[in-house]
């Protein structure tokens, strides 16, 4: 894609020099003398990244800069200024200008920070994509139940969106549906136009977690040859969701305790003090009163976040739920798979009813995608069916039925696309090597049975 540039400056030198050096690049490029041609580009081109001076013979950049906010908020700014200057670009950059050089500067360093600028611009999209996928989604997986404890769960869910609680907690056995929780809480809250940021705290080791979530600065250590903003800089105003919190490091979580308690927080390797509004929501499967106690979670932490809490209770108690739940993964997966079942048997109903689900939500989710995708018929009927289970698995089997029913469903999905490992993939919603890392761990030949 092509980026386009506007060059607002009176100095015709300037602008020559820089609309060779920008073309050269590969930018789209346009050039204006005055506020009012700047004003007259800025409608006809709507550019990616706006460069202007502070001092036009018609009036002053700054006021240039309050159009481009009102008409593409998303559109990069750098502002050039005098050595004289320095404090209105300081307050430039208080109204919205993302970067400022001083005359009289490199070709170089202006064309970084013109790359700078473009990369944010594509994160910035990149993240609303995100925001709108993550949308679709949460419409897509409403919380389905009618039970007096889904009841309860959906009551506090509304208090706490509509609230102005800035952290909560959400237990849970492992597949309950603790990030539905999680969207549900942000998507009705005032903060559903920002971003929702979610991080699995037990899929980075303690350094990387850290910087994950806050970031670091050009020249924190070897690597960062440049200055990244961190998750919770990037959800400003929106919702951070920290799963998996129990497995968080001590020394991230004296860091996090800190944020919560000062709504501020520094980059690694900065010493700037950056302040955000954001709602923390955490999960976990963990006791963490337990964790507490054996020293493996800050107990200060735990209460912190305990303030508001929400308990999601596992399948085996939610009664007809089940069936509620089943029959909307049917009409899901009936519309994914192009399949027509219309309903559950009665024998399907009652061995759902009658099984323990260990694997909650999830399990049921993954056993009724199964069924859908290898069979097509009016009804679901028992031979469809996983056989752990028709067959009323032991309690010692129920303990491990998750991971069969995970590992079957792999299975069959490879199964039903002649073991074209990019097509399962692309069904089974993961990426084409966590394909090939889950088939390793379950001691399956990556190249077994054909296409790549």
């Amino acid at each position: 894609m092509k980026h386009s540039v506007l060059v607002v400056d009176d100095e015709r030198s300037i602008r020559s020099s820089l609309n060779k050096a920008l073309t050269a690049e590969g930018y789209e490029v346009e050039t204006a003398d005055t506020l009012a041609g700047g004003r007259a580009a800025l409608e006809a081109l709507r550019p990616d990244v706006v460069i202007f001076d502070l001092r036009l013979p018609d009036g002053s950049g700054l006021d240039l800069l309050s159009e481009v906010r009102q008409i593409d908020r998303g559109a990069q700014t750098i502002l050039i200024t005098a050595f004289g200057d320095v404090q209105a670009a300081v307050e430039a950059m208080k109204a919205g200008a993302g970067d400022f050089l001083k005359k009289p500067y490199e070709l170089e360093e202006l064309l970084h920070a013109v790359r700078s600028a473009v990369r944010n611009l594509e994160r910035d999209t990149q993240l609303d994509g995100f925001r709108r996928r993550a949308l679709a989604r949460h419409h897509a997986d409403q919380m389905v139940g009618r039970s007096s404890s889904m009841q309860e769960v959906a009551r506090l869910v509304e208090k706490v969106s509509l609230s102005e609680a800035t952290g909560v907690l959400i237990t849970g056995e492992s597949g309950t549906g603790k990030e539905l929780v999680a969207r549900a809480i942000h998507y009705q809250s005032a903060r559903a136009a920002f971003p929702l940021m979610e991080v699995n705290c037990s899929s980075f080791q303690e350094g990387l977690l850290e910087n994950e979530l806050f970031g670091h600065e050009r020249g924190a250590f070897t690597d960062a040859r440049e200055t990244k903003k961190g998750l919770v800089e990037l959800c400003n105003q929106g919702t951070l969701f920290l799963d998996e919190l129990g497995d968080m490091p001590l020394s991230t979580q004296a860091k996090l305790l800190r944020f919560i308690d000062q709504k501020t927080f520094k980059r690694v390797g900065g010493v700037q003090d950056i302040a955000v509004d954001l709602r923390i929501i955490a999960a976990t499967n963990k006791r963490l009163d337990e964790a507490v106690a054996d020293g493996f979670f800050r107990e200060d932490l735990y209460y912190r976040l305990k303030v508001i809490s929400i308990h999601l209770p596992p399948l085996r108690e939610r009664g007809d739920d089940i069936l509620a739940l089943a029959q909307h993964f049917l009409v899901t997966f009936n519309r994914k798979f192009k399949k027509h079942f219309q309903c559950l048997s009665k024998e399907t109903e009652s061995i759902l009813l009658s099984y323990s689900w260990p694997g909650n939500v999830r399990e049921l989710k993954n056993v009724l995608e199964r069924a859908v995708l290898l069979d097509d018929a009016s009804a679901l009927t028992p031979e469809m069916l996983p056989p752990e289970l028709v067959r009323r698995p032991t309690p010692d089997h129920q303990l491990r039925s998750l991971a069969e029913v995970e590992e079957g469903h792999v299975l069959a999905v490879l199964e039903s696309t002649g073991w074209n490992k990019s097509l399962a993939a692309r069904i089974l919603g993961i990426s084409r090597q966590g394909l090939l890392d889950r088939l390793k761990r379950m001691k399956v030949e990556a190249g077994e049975r054909g296409a790549i």
